[in-house]
Order: C-alpha cells, then sequence, then structure tokens
C-alpha cells in the first residue's frame, strides 16, 4: 500500500497534456517532410511520450529498482529525479536543486537552438543560411534536440528513455547527414566551402577563442 499523499504518479491527464504540447512543439519547428525526417520525429516522439508517461504515470524504473536491486525510493515527485537522489546521498549537495538548475539550463538552451534556427531558415525562402546561429553549426536545431533530450535524461532518466535515446542521436545524425547531400546538389561550392568552416553539430571552442584572443 502505498501513502496517496506522498504518491505522485498516475496523473494520466498530465502525462497527455505534456505530449501533446511536446508533439506540437516538434511537428511545428524540427523538419518532418522527408521520409527519414519523420521516423526520426517519430523516435523523438516515443522517446518524449516514454518520458512524460513515467514522470506523471507509472514509474516504471522505479519500480523494477525496487524489485530487482532492492533500493528504496520513496513514490513522491521530488524523489523520481534519480540522479539527485544520487547527488544528494553522495553527499554533494541538494541534489534536486542542481539536477533542476543543470537540467533547466540544457532545455532552455536546446529550445532556444531549435526555434532560432527554424526561424532562420523559414526567413530564408529556400536560400542558403549560412549566418546567425548557423555561423557557428550547421544544423542547430539538430543541436538543439541532443541538448533538449540530454537535459531531460539529468532530470528524469528512466530505462527506456536510456534505451531510446542512442536511437534518437543516431536519427538525427543520419538525417543531417542526408540533408547535406541534398543541400551540396544545389549549392555544391557555397555549401562544401561552409562545411570545411563550421563544425555539424557542436562549434570549435578553442578556434572561437583564438579569434577573440587575436581581436
Amino acid at each position: 500500500m502505498h501513502d496517496h499523499q506522498a504518491y505522485a504518479y498516475g496523473a494520466w491527464g498530465l502525462v497527455i497534456t505534456m505530449v501533446l504540447i511536446s508533439v506540437f512543439f516538434i511537428v511545428r519547428f524540427i523538419p518532418m517532410q522527408t521520409r527519414l525526417g519523420r521516423r526520426s520525429g517519430g523516435a523523438l516522439i516515443a522517446f518524449i511520450v516514454a518520458l512524460f508517461a513515467e514522470m506523471y504515470g507509472f514509474p516504471l524504473t522505479i519500480y523494477l529498482l525496487l524489485h530487482f536491486v532492492g533500493i528504496r525510493i520513496p513514490l513522491d515527485h521530488i524523489s523520481g529525479h534519480l540522479l539527485g537522489d544520487v547527488i544528494s546521498y553522495s553527499g554533494l549537495g541538494n541534489g534536486w536543486f542542481i539536477v533542476m538548475i543543470i537540467s533547466n539550463i540544457f532545455l532552455i538552451t536546446g529550445i532556444w537552438l531549435v526555434m532560432t534556427g527554424w526561424e532562420r531558415v523559414y526567413k530564408s525562402q529556400g536560400e542558403l543560411v549560412t549566418d546567425g546561429v548557423y555561423k557557428y553549426v550547421r544544423h542547430p536545431q539538430y543541436t538543439g534536440i541532443f541538448i533538449i533530450t540530454l537535459g531531460f535524461m539529468i532530470q528524469w532518466p528512466t530505462l527506456t528513455t536510456l534505451i531510446l535515446w542512442p536511437f534518437v542521436i543516431a536519427m538525427y545524425v543520419r538525417l543531417a547527414k542526408q540533408e547535406e547531400q541534398d543541400v551540396l546538389q544545389e549549392f555544391p561550392q557555397e555549401y562544401r566551402e561552409y562545411m570545411q568552416r563550421t563544425p555539424m553539430f557542436f562549434p570549435r571552442l578553442m578556434s572561437q577563442r583564438t579569434a577573440l584572443t587575436r581581436k
């Protein structure tokens, strides 16, 4: 029997609401025009469904840890932040606070990258975009997805999302490479030069520091 005052799950209405909001964001701001794009989006949606189903619906990971490992984890919402529990039990500080700060920084940064990247492409009207956030990485929207999903993994790690996460990353890496082949056909010289000076997903921090030092 669970203490119903501490039991923080079974909120399936909230699960559906969060999933619908996330799906709207994905469909609205993340490319899904091609077959591989739709498959990548589907993998991302599966990750989101698994995440919120355990965050607010049924704590499968916690039950498995209780059953197979014997770790006693309260079924309140704060204890569901498993990485925070580890930090707190290790005496490294308030784990919940640390996890929420770090994960929210990741989430806000990732969402900003997705929306900023989408805005630059939307305004380009089919022209090649190499300025703004695209000056630093060739696929800021996919970088944003990587950062968002990592933020969620830090905030609320589960066995299902741990399994799904590498597939989501691999799908978007593959999608980015396919898209680049298409762009090379349309802008062969210009995009090849862009590829040589701009990294795919993450900026060259050392190069940026060197440039700033020279200035």
